[in-house]
């Protein structure tokens, strides 16, 4: 007896499993399409609120957290770049990580209060 995949199984085309694109090529993430408004407005307030605590953020606490976690640089490229120990940059990493939460769960008091 044959294996089916998955698409087959369920009956769907594997059309449907793959990314759109428009005419100009650019992908279409029909996700943010679909979710309502007030999700859509949430999410962007919740950016817009972690971008200004990471501003906060000491310049040498700030800018390990945007190279690991934003640009998702390994801690052997940060260490290098920023001429750091890896034991440095994981430790400035965890504090960054600890100030920021703590900027946010301030912020989301202040918000809620």
């Amino acid at each position: 007896r044959a294996k089916r995949n998955c698409a087959e199984a369920d009956g769907g085309e594997i059309d449907e499993l793959l990314p759109r694109f428009d005419t100009a090529g650019n992908w279409i993430d029909e996700r943010i399409h679909s979710a309502p408004a007030h999700v859509l407005f949430e999410a962007s307030e919740t950016r817009a609120m972690v971008r200004r605590c990471i501003d906060l953020l000491p310049d040498n606490y700030r800018i390990v957290l945007i190279l690991r976690d934003i640009e998702e640089l390994d801690t052997q490229e940060v260490a290098g770049m920023l001429d750091l120990a890896p034991s440095n940059v994981k430790v400035r990493l965890h504090r960054a990580r600890q100030a920021l939460k703590a900027l946010l769960e301030r912020e989301q008091i202040r918000l809620t209060a």
